[in-house]
């Protein structure tokens, strides 16, 4: 029986070997077509916060190989593998949501920070749910861009595979990977025939906000993991293929 071909779009880098190894242990060829590229900015988070927010693990070592720390500020984490990141730093992490969103960390400090200087250290393509968030409840914002997320010049793999009928199923980890795979696909001339092959797979979306995007823009979403964790994904949907 052959293998099924499952698209997967993460960074080239540990976490786009990692994805693949995951996907061969399942019995999945892993189709690497990483949708995102990490340019530093050179920039590092502001250091008189109270409560500082990093949203990945790119953050975390950009911020961390820069040399700098949280010192007194509350750290707060979006997801295990940024908080993982942060450990590995050497940094203890005072909050992470129970839910791996924006508005789940949002929830999580309301009541907590108003009056408060809140930095929030990401890349340029963070969502506004979480500053705005912050603002209603009372907080004074401030936004460091880390990094700036593009398309790699060789992305589109499996936009031709989607377009001639033969890809099994993808992995969308971010909202940016669901428009970079479009966007390549319009580039292309193949966006009507590449999102019927996607439509006609099984797609994952790593949670709610990542479902909402890939939706939006007319694909059909079959799988979304109860945690915002990319193994659950991969797992989630080679149960459903």
């Amino acid at each position: 029986m052959t293998a099924p071909k499952v698209a997967v779009f993460r960074p080239d880098d540990d976490r786009l070997d990692d994805a693949a190894e995951l996907l061969e242990s399942l019995d999945a060829e892993p189709v690497a077509d990483p949708m995102l590229a990490v340019e530093p900015t050179g920039e590092t988070p502001r250091e008189d916060a109270d409560y500082v927010i990093l949203t990945s693990k790119t953050g975390v070592e950009l911020a961390a190989d820069a040399g700098w720390t949280p010192g007194d500020a509350t750290l707060c984490a979006i997801g295990e593998a940024t908080a993982d990141a942060c450990r590995a730093a050497g940094w203890a992490v005072d909050l992470v949501p129970e839910e791996y969103t924006s508005s789940g960390l949002v929830a999580a400090l309301d009541g907590a920070v108003e009056g408060a200087c809140v930095e929030v250290a990401r890349s340029d393509h963070g969502s506004a749910v979480l500053t705005d968030g912050l603002d209603d409840a009372g907080a004074y914002v401030h936004e460091t861009v880390l990094y700036e997320l593009v398309v790699p010049d060789a992305a589109g793999q499996s936009v031709a595979l989607a377009a001639d009928g033969d890809l099994d199923a993808a992995l969308f980890s971010s909202s940016l990977t669901v428009e970079h795979w479009l966007d390549e696909a319009e580039a292309r001339g193949v966006r009507e025939a590449a999102l019927a092959g996607l439509n006609d797979a099984v797609v994952g979306c790593i949670g709610p906000p990542t479902r909402e995007t890939a939706e939006s823009r007319g694909v059909r979403v079959d799988v979304v993991p109860d945690d915002a964790d990319f193994e659950q994904l991969a797992r989630a949907v080679r149960d459903e293929l």
